[in-house]
């Protein structure tokens, strides 16, 4: 898929919790003996996914030198919203000066919901709607406890403002593609507090499917083939995953590693491909090509394709996604509960 004006990113940001629980803590409450990620990002008792994105998306204006009142749309993607039924986005775009004169929604697609504000957004942007549009994806940990995605379920997000193609454009969108099946792999009914799904079902009929569909989809498309990239970034529920499909579609760890954030912080649910092309961005080089996959349990995967501008060495000012995770202090297990609002004073 291709806009009818080119598209670009002219300000990104994201954001990670200080604090981190260790595989190893929640091996030794529960009896494991193995973990698929070394620690994850946990919110503070005042943290939510709002804060989350209310700081990436400062970040994101600051970097693109707009006036905020002048952004279109600010959609939320996330699983973890704090209200049933007030809008995030709402609140987000009251944060950082862009109503009243604004369109606001939140998205849900389990953890590719961040990806699907990003494409709604440039489909604003490319038809002339709006002339800046901002897409968040961002979550709060949801696992159970004591379930396999305890060890993973955690905490972050990243904001992408989008704009026509210019000269401050940090990366232009060559194209993108979408692919969706009815996949039931994970999932959570009304009123249930944890989301439930099927193991082991996960991974072949629905991660790697839905991620390397939606990738060759989009190679198939544009003629481009794996090594016409500098970087590649997938959705990453633990290490294995984005390595193992990355592999399969012809990339190489060279390629993969500098938007693998998942061992350090876990998965950021809708936070996860946004925060993986945050991570890249902030190394990416002027000419550099970059191919980002997510995916959301259900199922589906989008596919992007961005090529990054000169404008990227003077618009990185300000905390790279690094300096977030480095930042960090450690909290026992009855602390990350205490945090989490299951033990309560």
């Amino acid at each position: 898929m291709k806009t009818v004006r080119q598209v670009g990113i002219v300000g990104y940001g994201a954001y990670i919790p200080i604090y981190r629980l260790e595989a190893s803590e929640v091996n030794r409450v529960w009896g494991g003996d193995g973990a698929p990620v070394e620690e994850k990002s946990v919110v503070a008792p005042d943290e939510d996914t709002v804060t989350i994105s209310v700081e990436a998306a400062k970040q994101a204006v600051r970097r693109s030198g707009i006036d905020p009142s002048e952004i279109g749309a600010v959609y939320v993607g996330t699983e973890s919203k704090p209200y049933a039924v007030k809008p995030s986005g709402t609140i987000v775009a009251e944060a950082i000066g862009a109503t009243p004169s604004v369109s606001t929604a939140d998205y849900e697609f389990a953890c590719k919901a961040g990806t699907e504000a990003m494409q709604n957004c440039i489909g604003l942007v490319g038809s002339g709607m709006q002339r800046y549009a901002m897409a968040i994806g961002a979550d709060t940990a949801q696992g159970r406890p004591a379930d396999a995605l305890e060890y993973t379920a955690a905490c972050g997000g990243a904001a992408f403002i989008f704009a026509d193609r210019s000269a401050d454009t940090v990366a232009y969108l060559e194209a993108s593609y979408s692919y969706v099946t009815d996949t039931p792999d994970f999932w959570r009914r009304a009123k249930e507090m944890y989301p439930r799904h099927g193991s082991r079902f996960t991974g072949a009929p629905a991660y790697y499917k839905h991620i390397q569909g939606a990738a060759r989809g989009l190679l198939a498309e544009t003629g481009y083939k794996p090594e016409d990239f500098n970087w590649v970034v997938f959705h990453q529920p633990n290490t294995k995953f984005p390595i193992r499909v990355g592999r399969g579609l012809g990339f190489t760890m060279d390629q993969i590693d500098p938007g693998l954030v998942a061992p350090k912080i876990g998965n950021t649910y809708a936070g996860s491909t946004p925060v993986g092309l945050a991570a890249t961005l902030d190394i990416a080089e002027p000419g550099d090509r970059i191919f980002a996959v997510s995916y959301g349990s259900g199922s589906g995967s989008d596919a992007f394709i961005f090529t990054v501008q000169e404008a990227i060495t003077e618009k990185r000012g300000g905390p790279k996604l690094a300096s977030f995770i480095d930042r960090k202090k450690y909290v026992d297990y009855a602390t990350y509960l205490r945090f989490r609002g299951q033990i309560i004073q």
